[in-house]
């Protein structure tokens, strides 16, 4: 008989750990990795995971809670220290992994000890991610990967990589992948920066030459890797567009601050009105993850994650536009356009740059499109786009 925890008891039990955990490792007198490691340790970096591996097995609305409290105490996020691990992969290993694997990578992925990316997408492999051709043979007890991908967030910093390859070429697309942990230091595995619009390269190109992944690397089974894809992916749009700021905090801070900012003749009834429209649909979208947060009982995000990340991604970009419009020509101005390699992931240290690096958000993550078609398909019930290749052997299908 499966007992269950009230949300009072739970919140209570949360509580207790937290005032434990600043008590013994107050924030601002303790190293970074020391303190995430006694928060792993203490079941509250995923509090719906499992004990013993970073969780208490609570409700994922719970962490919101732990979140706002060790940031208001002056704690370090492990969310900016290690983005994919955090909120990507952290999430697919505990659900596939097995355990060795859970007790090798989930705790020094929460302390940023040991930063992680997303191996999924290939130059003709994006939208459509079930057609990668990125191939993995398997050779003893060892897999031979050749291949490239592309769009790869912080691989040139990471330690460790979620691969997602083709291992059966005869299956349909979706059934003929499988999913790896790989050493992003192994031989044959080579990293490339991809320069983007603000000058950094953030993302990468990442090519593999006859690299080697032991079986034991392997998430789940042979086969599986569209389903472990799904939950890293789910996972994704919820990390990127399913946060429940502050109200009026973020992107739309920065709009206000640039409004209040204006000299009186400037604050014109027009501008006044897009304005006002923009924060209206800031609180709208913050209230809809509050609700879709609550909808999130067993830590596995559903199709409501697409919901939150499409209407951010226009969000964002609508919101800077704004931004740099009523800068006027100081919004032009963007300073240094030499070529960086950043240690964090989506960063905008400027007005200017955050205009820039948000015309990303419609991509990344899956592109609005694809976002479209899944609350379509899935929320909506219409009817799903033709798909000729549904039952045709991936060697068979057509490819430039």
């Amino acid at each position: 008989m499966t007992m269950t925890v009230e949300p009072e008891t739970e919140l209570a039990q949360v509580g207790a750990a937290i005032d434990e955990l600043l008590e013994r490792f107050p924030p601002r007198e303790t190293k970074a990795v020391e303190f995430l490691g006694a928060q792993y340790d203490a079941g509250l970096a995923w509090v719906h995971f499992e004990q013993g591996h970073g969780g208490r097995g609570l409700s994922p609305s719970l962490q919101q809670t732990i979140n706002v409290r060790v940031r208001d105490a002056g704690g370090p996020m492990s969310g900016p220290r290690n983005p994919i691990g955090y909120g990507m992969c952290g999430p697919t290993v505990a659900v596939w992994g097995s355990e060795e694997q859970k007790q090798r990578y989930l705790r020094p992925m929460f302390t940023g000890e040991e930063i992680w990316c997303q191996l999924f997408s290939e130059p003709g492999a994006g939208s459509d991610f079930a057609g990668l051709a990125a191939k993995g043979v398997h050779d003893g007890d060892e897999w031979i990967v050749n291949g490239q991908k592309v769009w790869t967030t912080l691989a040139h910093i990471s330690r460790w990589g979620l691969l997602v390859v083709r291992t059966d070429p005869e299956a349909v697309k979706h059934a003929g992948l499988t999913a790896f942990v790989v050493d992003m230091e192994s031989p044959g595995v080579e990293v490339r920066p991809l320069r983007q619009i603000t000058g950094e390269a953030e993302f990468n190109e990442v090519y593999f030459t006859d690299t080697r992944i032991s079986d034991a690397e392997m998430l789940g089974s042979p086969g599986d890797g569209w389903r472990v894809s799904l939950t890293t992916l789910m996972n994704e749009r919820v990390s990127i567009g399913g946060s429940i700021p502050a109200r009026a905090s973020g992107a739309i801070a920065d709009l206000m601050k640039v409004w209040m900012g204006l000299p009186e003749e400037r604050r014109d009834p027009a501008s006044r009105d897009r304005v006002m429209d923009l924060w209206s649909r800031a609180e709208v979208l913050r209230l809809t993850n509050i609700r879709a947060n609550d909808l999130r009982k067993k830590g596995d995000p559903g199709p409501e994650g697409s919901i939150g990340k499409t209407a951010s991604a226009d969000l964002n970009k609508d919101i800077y536009a704004a931004v740099v419009d009523l800068m006027g020509a100081e919004g032009m101005l963007y300073g240094s356009y030499e070529m960086v390699r950043p240690e964090t992931a989506m960063s905008s240290d400027t007005l200017q740059k955050a205009f820039l690096r948000a015309r990303a958000n419609s991509i990344e993550g899956g592109t609005s499109e694809v976002m479209r078609n899944i609350l379509g398909e899935r929320v909506l019930g219409l009817p799903g786009d033709v798909r000729v290749d549904r039952d045709v052997a991936w060697s068979k299908v057509p490819r430039n």
